[in-house]
């Protein structure tokens, strides 16, 4: 069984259970995705998101966390889809909420992302972290490029 360290002491916790994440699905003007690359492990280019807190909804959660990484204010939040595959990410079983929708704000890299950049749909970075290939690829199949 995988552990986390505990908040208040730092000692290792069980997790008996997935954790709860959310990530951000957000389009430009233009029809660019917006990525973040991470500072931590696991390295690449992510969307951005991460873990739900006590006392928050996924929508707060999502929105919260697009501010601290991004700078940027989530609009019109839609849930996308949630993917759920036990080694989805590699630290530990994690459970994700999609969300989709614009941003309003002026783009700036924060909290645990070392750069944000919004990327054209057909030229994406090559490491790209966790499952979010595959989302992206989910998000594709329903939202095709328009020509032109």
């Amino acid at each position: 069984m995988r552990t986390l360290p505990c908040p208040h002491c730092g000692k290792p916790v069980p997790i008996p259970y997935p954790l709860v994440a959310v990530d951000a699905l957000v389009e430009d003007d233009q029809g660019r995705i917006l990525l973040v690359q991470r500072r931590y492990p696991p390295a690449g280019w992510a969307l951005p998101g991460g873990f739900v807190e006590a006392e928050e909804t996924l929508e707060e959660a999502v929105a919260r966390e697009l501010r601290e990484e991004t700078g940027l204010t989530l609009e019109e939040a839609r849930q996308f889809h949630a993917y759920s595959g036990p080694h989805r990410d590699p630290r530990h079983p994690m459970i994700s909420v999609v969300f989709s929708g614009c941003a309003t704000g002026t783009l700036a890299a924060g909290d645990d992302a070392a750069d944000a950049r919004f990327f054209p749909r057909n030229a994406l970075p090559a490491e790209i972290a966790f499952d979010h290939r595959r989302i992206l690829a989910d998000y594709a199949a329903r939202r095709p490029l328009t020509p032109g």
